[in-house]
């Protein structure tokens, strides 16, 4: 069995490889990874090449000696070994590799993973494993992959949306589980950001399409506040609307509010609509005013069941909200402490 400075070591040479896998500007990088990342749009028309790099290269680098060191150095517990167990992880498939940071949980508590991926990403974290297995083979035992129900496992993390998480509470609700329903992201403007942290704010909405639930689906604005600020420094998002996906729900949206005669901001490429709700459709961008910080604040307070994160002046740095660091839990629950206080109690699950 694998002690956890072991682990620690194969996550940080994953890191490693990853990184000099991908291509750059002095580097060709590696060709099967290459190919790997080129094939993902032709199974996924949301999963380009530039998205699936960047799903990468975000994880490459927080798999570093110095990161992996400090938040494994959270959790005592991790330093005490026990036998493993089995836990199930469902993975969704809205961006590149989302599933990734349940996998890593999973495997530095020293358990096994047995995954279910999803359809729409099966590849990309079984390459993962596949270099995990070269670094250390005794990964070799501890993740296995399954296309079927899962079955044989000690407790589930399970995520998805909220009609399906309605499904796994019922059908796991016996085991120890972590159940992840949709959550957005929002942004917090305050009227005096740069140019620079509009441009950044722009990597929040457009990164993905859009499509993760870190990616921000709705503004808080002053009252007052000139829109077209946004729009004018977001013209270098506009590729976007090459992707005939994205296009297809650019132009189905407009045409509905259209039809509504909805006010709405059209920059092309994105609309903007004022709107209380927190979800909005890919290529939409919600608004909503306010005329007090702390009444803002507080109102958000009343809504953080339904926020992944905050960006904005302090909370997560513009630009930055589909960098999580490892200790960046999804929905605020501690995966880690989780999987430690099951396989600690009375040693089993």
């Amino acid at each position: 069995m694998m002690k956890l400075k072991e682990r620690i070591s194969a996550f940080a040479e994953l890191g490693l490889r990853l990184r000099n896998a991908l291509p750059g500007p002095d580097k060709k990088g590696d060709q099967q990874l290459s190919e790997l990342i080129n094939n993902q749009q032709y199974k996924n028309a949301w999963f380009t090449p530039t998205n699936v790099t960047s799903a990468i290269e975000a994880l490459a680098n927080e798999l570093t000696p110095e990161n992996l060191s400090r938040w494994t150095e959270m959790y005592p517990g991790l330093t005490r070994e026990s036998p493993p167990h089995t836990v199930g992880i469902i993975m969704a498939g809205n961006i590149p590799l989302v599933g990734f940071h349940d996998f890593l949980c999973v495997l530095i508590t020293g358990n096994r993973l047995l995954a279910k991926t999803s359809s729409k990403d099966s590849e990309l974290i079984v390459y993962i494993a596949e270099l995990l297995y070269s670094i250390n083979t005794g990964f070799n035992d501890m993740i296995r992959f399954t296309d079927g129900t899962l079955s044989g496992f000690d407790a589930v993390i399970a995520t998805g949306s909220n009609n399906s998480s309605r499904y796994f509470e019922y059908y796991f609700s016996r085991y120890p589980n972590i159940i992840r329903k949709n959550r957005n992201s929002i942004a917090i403007l305050k009227g005096d950001e740069s140019e620079k942290d509009i441009q950044e704010l722009g990597n929040d909405v457009f990164s993905y399409f859009g499509l993760g639930c870190r990616n921000v689906s709705k503004i808080f604005i002053p009252d007052n506040y000139n829109l077209n600020k946004l729009l004018k420094q977001w013209g270098k998002f506009s590729g976007v609307i090459q992707n005939n996906k994205y296009a297809n729900n650019y132009d189905y949206n407009k045409a509905v509010y259209l039809v509504n005669k909805y006010k709405f901001f059209d920059s092309g490429h994105l609309l903007l609509k004022e709107e209380k709700g927190l979800s909005s459709p890919v290529s939409v961008l919600y608004y909503e005013y306010y005329n007090s910080y702390n009444s803002i604040m507080q109102h958000i307070e009343e809504m953080k069941d339904k926020i992944q994160c905050i960006v904005g002046s302090g909370n997560i740095p513009f630009g930055e909200s589909q960098q999580p660091k490892l200790w960046d839990y999804a929905d605020g629950t501690d995966t880690i402490d989780f999987l430690l206080k099951k396989k600690h109690r009375n040693n089993v699950i």
